[in-house]
């Protein structure tokens, strides 16, 4: 049964950098089909950034939390589903910084509380769950001033942290490459990650291939407006989705457990497993040319492994 880390000391700020593993490392994956191929196929591992605090969910985290400190702020809210990375991120961050955290959850409270509410109430971050209906409120003005009369003044992090300050963390993954990639790929939820490399990309001969997650046709068009005109070549697939957010087979389940075994890389069904998948089955449809050099980028989340077990 996979675990995770869930005493977490207490630490500033500064010293809480101390305990990051940056830039996260790559590594090379080897297989028959790669050398078939003549693909070079790259992970860049930043589920290994933090034990609990992995991912781009760190990435989209630090801005965030250093604009609430410069602002003297310490209560952060944030929105998020049942088994949200994000809110467990947020929750784990508060937890060492001694911040206080809310949580606004969609849908009713399941009983008994799943590994990850458990884990971020542990934590100290309180919990609302609210209707579906109204959780699609979460980004109107009357709605988030009715939260504040409820829970007084907070600093605000979109679901998802989904903001500038997010994709300023996000775009510093870039200066951490030293060698070229032809195609670097990612998982797209928020579509934070992707639109954040598209626009601050400097190597002209490199693309970008998002991964989505869910069925959501409307993404690329909702990326597309939040970018300036002249950004580098990219696109969206979705054909990976594995019939929506969270939902995956027998097939995924075992290709994870697979790759696991022949890589010592944990991926999960939510995110990474199916950008691998992805790109591995694109590969064999000789999708890339031969040549090719591919980075995938490992958007952490294995807390959510145990929704799965």
């Amino acid at each position: 049964m996979f675990q995770i880390k869930t005493i977490l000391p207490k630490v500033n700020f500064v010293n809480f950098f101390g305990h990051l593993n940056l830039p996260s490392p790559i590594t090379q994956i080897n297989s028959p089909l790669l050398i078939e191929k003549q693909i070079q196929l790259f992970i860049k591992r930043d589920e290994l950034i933090h034990p609990v605090i992995q991912g781009n969910k760190w990435r989209k985290l630090k801005y965030n939390i250093l604009d609430a400190q410069k602002n003297n702020q310490q209560t952060l809210l944030s929105f998020g589903g049942a088994y949200s990375n994000h809110l467990h991120a947020l929750a784990a961050i508060g937890k060492q910084l001694n911040l206080k955290t809310i949580g606004i959850i969609r849908g009713e409270a399941p009983q008994p509380l799943n590994p990850c509410l458990q884990d971020i109430k542990n934590w100290g971050m309180q919990l609302k769950f609210i209707k579906r209906i109204d959780y699609k409120q979460k980004n109107n003005t009357h709605f988030i001033n009715h939260l504040k009369q409820e829970f007084g003044d907070f600093y605000l992090i979109p679901e998802g942290g989904n903001n500038a300050a997010g994709k300023k963390g996000c775009a510093e993954l870039l200066t951490e490459l030293n060698e070229h990639y032809d195609i670097i790929c990612c998982e797209v939820g928020s579509g934070t990650m992707l639109s954040a490399l598209i626009e601050n990309n400097t190597n002209s001969l490199t693309r970008f291939l998002g991964f989505c997650v869910m069925k959501n046709k409307q993404l690329d068009d909702e990326i597309k407006n939040c970018l300036s005109a002249d950004v580098a070549e990219w696109e969206i697939n979705h054909d990976y989705h594995f019939g929506g957010f969270a939902k995956t087979t027998t097939e995924l389940n075992d290709f994870i457990k697979r790759f696991k075994q022949k890589n010592n890389i944990q991926l999960e069904p939510v995110y990474s497993g199916k950008m691998l998948w992805g790109i591995l089955d694109l590969i064999k449809k000789n999708a890339f040319k031969p040549g090719s050099r591919i980075l995938a980028i490992h958007g952490g989340g294995l807390q959510g492994l145990r929704g799965f077990e």
